[in-house]
């Protein structure tokens, strides 16, 4: 299936979950907010929240910096 995810078309398997898309795009462990069609997903639903075909999915990182 098709997800957007930061704005990109990426090909995943059936029934991805949130957590495994977030690992395929950062390693960070902390400091990550994830929203999938423009609904923020909490950290605790992120291993069982399936995306599906033609979901958006953003992935933010903050960044420390001055």
């Amino acid at each position: 299936m098709i997800v957007t995810i930061n704005g990109s078309a990426h090909e995943v398997a059936d029934g991805i979950t949130v957590a495994q898309a977030v690992r395929t795009l950062t390693p960070a462990t902390t400091g990550v907010a994830v929203a999938v069609n423009d609904e923020v997903v909490t950290r605790g639903a992120w291993e069982t929240t399936a995306l599906r075909d033609r979901d958006r999915v953003e992935v933010l990182t903050a960044v420390q910096g001055g």
